[in-house]
């Protein structure tokens, strides 16, 4: 009767009945009252190692369900445990995976003809729509849910699920593999793709990621940073000028990361105290650095360049600037106000990503990233060179000029101490105090 009240055809009960009796066999010599969610799912688990189809699973798992919640109905089995297909080692989706294969690790020829790029399939549009949504209620950065996004539409390119049913933990773990064995991406890239991959699970699907927990992280790459000697940093600066060059002078002068430094507004910097004040810099942390002293009157023109723009922007009613948090809730005009205006405003108006209207934003970080790589390589430098050496370089020369090792750390922004060794690679090491025998 509980069979045919849930819609099963009479044609198939009987084979209900069967996976009904063998799971009530698999827990003897226990009482089937004593069964619990995990009986069920090693129950699964065994179906599935003796060769058993993904439908025969699913036939057996629905059985047992009935049997638990209209038969004689278990507290557990009210609401029924979504992860106990989850952990059951076979594959599902558009190919087939013997339960002998599942484990192993597979071959770069294996993955052969299959992307994680190309277009999207409009099925899947619904969904990443729920990702960006989980992503703004957890309150993730807006460069984070980019990042998430992005990670979450290659997977659903790459595995091709059916439904949001047929996402399994499987694929999740075998599209870390083809990043790892195909792409070859590096370390910090793969990490960046597991959490999205597990926030997908726990904060989209609601489950648990089952056997990704197999795919271990990789350890990351121990490099040492590159660094511009003063007359380098000097040869760079003077193929510069003007918004460029200010920008360039703050990530030396104050150790600013390039996002920080295009996301000053006007009221961060305090000329009487000599200060920059950082706020949500990385980890959502604020900090003050100093303020050097030969920019004082480079920075005075910029915000005067800022205020004539700031003033067009009300006379033609434009939207104010992006607010952190609920402040465009709490103070109401403070968007519109000059002491929060952007540092570095963007030449055009733009689209804010979370309301949707169209205000001045900072300008992009791309500019500047430019500007650096293009004057090194015209000033002749062999280095890479990109805006986070000119952070690099604060450090060390700061180091070398006799700082604290604490105070560079308060300084960039360093939650542990042991971020900021780094920078000490080039003081006082035995290596490179030594001489060479070549030239003794």
């Amino acid at each position: 009767m509980a069979l045919k009240q849930r819609g099963v055809e009479p044609r198939f009960q009987e084979y209900y009945r069967a996976w009904i009796l063998g799971f009530l066999g698999s827990v003897k010599p226990r009482k089937f009252e004593e069964a619990v969610a995990d009986d069920v799912r090693l129950f699964l688990e065994k179906l599935a190692g003796e060769g058993k189809k993904e439908w025969q699973l699913r036939q057996a798992e629905e059985g047992v369900r009935v049997f638990f919640q209209d038969v004689e109905p278990a507290g557990w089995a009210k609401s029924w445990p979504p992860e106990l297909m989850e952990n059951v080692k076979l594959g599902i989706g558009n190919f087939e995976m013997k339960s002998a294969d599942v484990g192993r690790r597979p071959t770069w020829g294996e993955f052969e003809g299959r992307e994680d790029t190309g277009e999207l399939p409009p099925r899947y549009e619904a969904f990443l729509e729920e990702v960006t949504e989980a992503l703004r209620v957890t309150r993730y950065s807006y460069r984070t849910e980019q990042s998430y996004w992005e990670w979450a539409r290659r997977f659903l390119i790459f595995a091709r699920p059916k439904s949001r049913a047929d996402i399994r933990w499987w694929q999740a773990k075998e599209y870390l593999e083809y990043l790892t064995l195909k792409r070859r991406v590096a370390s910090s890239t793969l990490n960046q793709a597991m959490s999205a991959l597990q926030f997908v699970f726990r904060g989209v699907l609601r489950r648990g990621a089952g056997g990704m927990e197999e795919v271990k992280r990789p350890s990351q790459s121990q490099r040492l940073p590159t660094v511009l000697t003063r007359e380098e940093v000097g040869q760079l600066f003077g193929l510069m000028e003007g918004q460029g060059r200010l920008m360039a002078e703050l990530m030396y002068g104050s150790g600013l990361r390039v996002m920080e430094c295009v996301r000053l507004r006007v009221k961060d910097v305090d000329f009487g105290n000599r200060y920059i004040v950082v706020r949500s810099g990385k980890g959502d942390k604020d900090r003050r650095v100093p303020l050097p002293k030969k920019i004082v009157p480079a920075l005075e023109e910029q915000i005067g360049t800022a205020r004539v723009r700031w003033e067009k922007d009300r006379l033609l009613g434009v939207e104010g600037v992006f607010l952190p948090e609920a402040l465009s809730a709490k103070y109401v005009s403070a968007e519109k106000e000059w002491a929060w205006f952007w540092l570095f405003p963007a030449e055009g108006l733009s689209k804010d990503p979370w309301t949707g209207k169209e205000r001045r934003h900072h300008m992009g970080e791309n500019g500047v990233q430019q500007l650096v790589k293009r004057c090194a390589l015209r000033a002749g430098l062999t280095k890479p060179v990109s805006p986070h050496t000119l952070r690099h370089s604060f450090a060390t020369h700061l180091l070398e000029g006799g700082a604290d090792i604490r105070t560079v750390q308060e300084l960039l922004g360093h939650s542990d101490v042991s971020t900021t060794m780094i920078y000490t690679h080039v003081l006082g090491h035995p290596e490179v105090a030594a001489v060479s025998p070549l030239d003794r």
